[in-house]
């Protein structure tokens, strides 16, 4: 794949990984949601449809974000009714769950969308800081907050230093292949994801030619920068083919 392709995906994994999932009707829309091209989720879906019936289904699903080295020790987290909680208890430190997609950004059309699933692994210095987030964005889902109060109301959490600094090392794997963009695509490709706090791409090569580094993307709601490092494998060993997604 091009560079200039491979950067344009990479922009679209990036908004995922906060939960941005892009266009595609959902063909099981709850009637009372207003649709159009623009807007297809403009309001939250019955829990439901964000929901996996079988438990042991979506741990299978949160692991598979790692190589079994690393998730097979993880904590493994679901979302309930009531939000995420821990399904497996692990000893190594990391975490593994499925986003769903209002982890997304404050302009994202698709903030609702039901059928995005994004597994990933977060190391410990990123869990501690991760998950209380997750876990405080699902908690104002769950309420009935609009997007726009989502934003707010954690834009005043962090004025009020509610969470976790951001610790130096944080990092996750996202090499599942069982993710889900949104209706029509699978994931995007095997990566890894560096959390640092707010900083120009270019200290890191981000997205210069021939770096390792494709992209970056700065969550200002959230005080940081994500940087993707694409990876060969998937969780699974197999190769992850130019061309894919």
């Amino acid at each position: 794949m091009h560079r200039k392709s491979l950067s344009v995906v990479m922009l679209i994994s990036v908004a995922l990984i906060l939960g941005v999932v892009r266009h595609a009707h959902a063909q099981s829309q709850s009637p009372s949601q207003t649709t159009d091209a623009k807007n297809p989720y403009p309001t939250m879906a019955p829990l439901e449809q964000y929901l996996i019936p079988d438990r042991d289904a979506e741990i299978a699903l949160a692991r598979s974000a790692a190589p079994a080295s690393i998730s097979q020790d993880a904590d493994v987290m679901v979302l309930g009714r009531h939000g995420y909680e821990t399904a497996v208890k692990g000893k190594n430190g990391f975490v593994c769950l499925v986003w769903r997609s209002w982890a997304g950004s404050p302009n994202d059309a698709d903030f609702w969308n039901p059928k995005a699933r994004s597994p990933v692994c977060l190391n410990p210095a990123a869990a501690r800081f991760n998950v209380p987030l997750t876990q405080k964005r699902t908690q104002l889902a769950l309420a009935g907050k609009s997007q726009a109060q989502v934003f707010a109301e954690l834009e005043s959490a962090f004025q009020k230093n509610e969470f976790p600094p951001l610790e130096p090392g944080a990092m996750c794997y996202m090499l599942s292949k069982q993710g889900r963009l949104n209706n029509v695509e699978g994931p995007w490709h095997a990566h890894l994801m560096f959390f640092i706090p707010l900083t120009d791409s270019a200290t890191w090569g981000a997205g210069a030619a021939g770096s390792p580094v494709v992209g970056a993307f700065n969550d200002t709601v959230e005080r940081h920068t994500v940087f993707l490092v694409p990876v060969a494998n998937w969780s699974d060993g197999t190769a992850d083919l130019p061309g894919g997604h």
